[in-house]
């Protein structure tokens, strides 16, 4: 019994020291991997958002859109928002394939003018359909993506403690030149990310809240705020009705049938 709790003793210290001696840079991309995996699996996923776009005087105007998500193998995720509400840009349809180091594809069916646009790889930091969401925070949030640096934990309301990290984007033409994001420790949520602009400003804040449980394991928020500091707009994106593992395929994230999606 002696020899046991010697060697479980000797074992603890051995992780103790592994744990100590991680660089920020390594417990960051740790962190980031352990996130990752705790999402997938999957499959796939549809749900409800309703966009609330809010201008520096308070006036809103809110569109209703559909969402798909096909996970991706070996690759990226595929995602779909098929826009349902008002008459202006009902059918429009935004289609992602993401990747990680290479740039994601992007395409947006634009019905006014009957035609399928490519979003360029120098355009993402653009806003999507006026919103405060850039066309590159649409996309999965693949490892990849960035680098990754734990700067330390903190309580992060709701009675959570939180990984409070910086990563910095690895792809080319970001309009960031890093965020900084919050984890809760035991889901890995991501409870906020502020965004910070190419000369190191901070632009914009993500707060996500009102978090629900899926399948027992997948968490998903019902609300995502995003604040420009700059301009003083601001998106809400209220999310209902998930479903997941519905049978979708790739067949259903087809740039050349867009059009018929509605």
């Amino acid at each position: 019994m002696k020899k046991l709790k010697i060697t479980l003793l000797i074992g603890l210290a051995v992780m103790s020291a592994a744990a100590f001696a991680e660089t920020p840079e390594e417990k960051g991309l740790r962190i980031a991997k352990e996130a990752d995996a705790r999402d997938a699996g999957f499959k796939d996923s549809t749900a409800d958002m309703v966009m609330i776009l809010k201008n520096r005087a308070g006036q809103t105007s809110t569109r209703k859109i559909r969402a798909k998500t096909l996970e991706g193998k070996g690759d990226g995720d595929k995602s779909l928002s098929l826009f349902d509400e008002p008459a202006d840009v009902k059918g429009t349809a935004m289609l992602t394939f993401s990747h990680g180091l290479k740039p994601d594809d992007q395409w947006m069916y634009l019905p006014a003018l009957s035609r399928v646009k490519r979003i360029s790889s120098k355009s993402k930091s653009g806003p999507f359909m006026g919103s405060e969401f850039a066309f590159e925070d649409l996309g999965s949030q693949e490892v990849e993506k960035y680098t990754y640096k734990f700067l330390r934990d903190e309580p992060c309301g709701n009675g959570w403690t939180c990984h409070v990290m910086e990563r910095k984007p690895a792809y080319k033409h970001s309009g960031y030149s890093k965020q900084i994001g919050w984890l809760d420790t035991k889901e890995y949520r991501p409870v906020k990310i502020e965004f910070y602009d190419r000369k190191g400003d901070k632009l914009k804040t993500l707060v996500n809240s009102g978090y629900k449980e899926y399948l027992g394991h997948y968490w998903r928020p019902s609300v995502m705020t995003m604040q420009n500091h700059l301009t003083g707009k601001s998106t809400i994106l209220k999310w209902n009705n998930y479903q997941f593992q519905t049978g979708l395929n790739a067949g259903d994230f087809n740039k050349n049938a867009l059009a018929r999606q509605f």
